[in-house]
């Protein structure tokens, strides 16, 4: 695999419960791309996240994350491949009894991190960059959907990720807090780390623009610039 090519998929089929969700797919990512994901809902946008952090299988074709081959990965492999991918859910996943700053302390020991000075100061990095430097002492429940977002964006960027990995993250957020968060992201992505997003809002496709690739039928489609299906159909259910 090229060193600049962070995610190289050829031919790929990724099964839900037996069911194919993906065949004959393929995608490359680069270091310090944007990367949306589009497509009606169950036309397999989350399943292809999933299959980048192996969460579910790819049962064919030849996949590459962040330098491991998939097809070979030891599940005793799976929690280093994980610490170079960023993972942002729809439903944000804070967790509810501790403050902001916690839920990021709780990620780093996790991940072998043992010293608390080390530990302060990383947490205070990632919540400077998601613009929430003052705020860490606060329980999610105190937080807006949009300042949990960026908490869970910080919680993603500790590991100081490859790829940040974002699935419907603006799913449960109003138009103008989506926009920020998409901002964010492609500020993210401005400082070198590559971001791969699902997402079935038309207004962010084409407000922040990027390189579309759409999920239907099984099969993983490139959108160009100009092409009328880059701004159609993108569905909503």
């Amino acid at each position: 695999m090229e060193s600049e090519l962070l995610v190289q998929l050829e031919n790929i089929e990724v099964c839900q419960e037996e069911n194919v969700v993906l065949s004959d797919a393929s995608l490359t990512l680069s270091k310090g791309e944007f990367i949306y994901v589009i497509g009606k809902v169950g036309s397999g946008k989350s399943s292809l996240l999933k299959a980048l952090y192996c969460e579910i299988p790819i049962r064919r074709g030849e996949a590459y994350v962040a330098g491991y081959d998939l097809q070979k990965i030891k599940r005793r492999e799976v929690p280093y491949l994980r610490r170079k991918l960023g993972i942002v859910f729809q439903d944000f996943q804070l967790l509810i009894d501790r403050s902001a700053v916690k839920n990021l302390e709780f990620v780093l020991k996790a991940t072998g991190w043992r010293n608390q000075n080390e530990i302060n100061k990383r947490t205070e990095e990632v919540l400077e960059q998601v613009g929430m430097p003052n705020k860490g002492y606060k329980m999610p429940h105190e937080l807006s959907g949009g300042e949990q977002q960026r908490v869970a964006i910080a919680r993603a960027l500790l590991n100081t990720p490859e790829i940040i990995l974002a699935d419907e993250p603006t799913g449960n957020l109003d138009p103008e807090t989506s926009g920020q968060i998409v901002q964010l992201l492609h500020d993210i992505r401005r400082k070198g780390t590559a971001v791969i997003m699902t997402t079935h809002n038309y207004n962010i496709v084409t407000a922040f623009p990027a390189r579309v690739v759409k999920c239907e039928n099984d099969r993983l489609y490139n959108i160009e610039d100009g092409d009328p299906l880059r701004y159609e159909n993108i569905g909503y259910e």
